[in-house]
């Protein structure tokens, strides 16, 4: 979101940061936990009269899913979004996973899209669809469209992402052609 010196970088380095957020994915994590709860509260106090095998797929039929839909939401709680002089790093929820980095030199170009929506791409989360390319969606809003040089793309939504291209478009200036391929 902000366009700053940056003290690891070098002396004359700038690198931009920006962020996406999504609250509504904290509500499904506790969905996970509750599911996790469940199959706790099943396993130390359950009176089942029909065996062990039912007890035993139940209780971890929810807390599996429960772990699924835990780590699956807290993975895109948000998108951290680098961007140095050579490369642009995508981090995703709080352990930076999935990430993603490519070099300045594998991007032909950068658009600014006012609306990208989970619908669009299937949901929430690292995306792909072959007629689109591949996206990180952690919320509907605006984007950065990246356009690689083989022919592919990859969106991000991110916060002032009209900023973020205008940084990506003056750092391939800079590149020069025998680089980029």
């Amino acid at each position: 979101m902000r366009d700053h010196p940056h003290a690891d970088d070098g002396p004359h380095s700038e690198v931009w940061t920006g962020r996406a957020t999504n609250r509504i994915q904290w509500l499904l994590a506790l969905v996970g936990a509750a599911c996790m709860a469940l199959g706790v509260e099943l396993a130390v106090d359950s009176a089942w009269s029909s065996g062990i095998a039912p007890l035993v797929m139940s209780v971890v039929g929810c807390i599996a899913a429960g772990l699924l839909v835990l780590f699956g939401t807290l993975a895109f709680v948000h998108v951290d979004l680098r961007l140095d002089k050579e490369s642009l790093e995508v981090r995703c929820g709080h352990m930076g996973l999935p990430r993603r980095r490519i070099p300045l030199s594998h991007v032909a170009g950068a658009d600014f899209t006012a609306l990208v929506t989970p619908r669009q791409w299937g949901g929430w989360g690292y995306r792909w669809r072959p007629e689109k390319g591949t996206a990180v969606v952690v919320r509907r809003g605006e984007g950065i469209v990246l356009r690689l040089w083989d022919g592919h793309t990859f969106t991000i939504t991110v916060d002032d992402a009209e900023s973020a291209v205008r940084v990506i478009r003056a750092r391939l200036r800079t590149i020069t052609p025998g680089t980029a391929r």
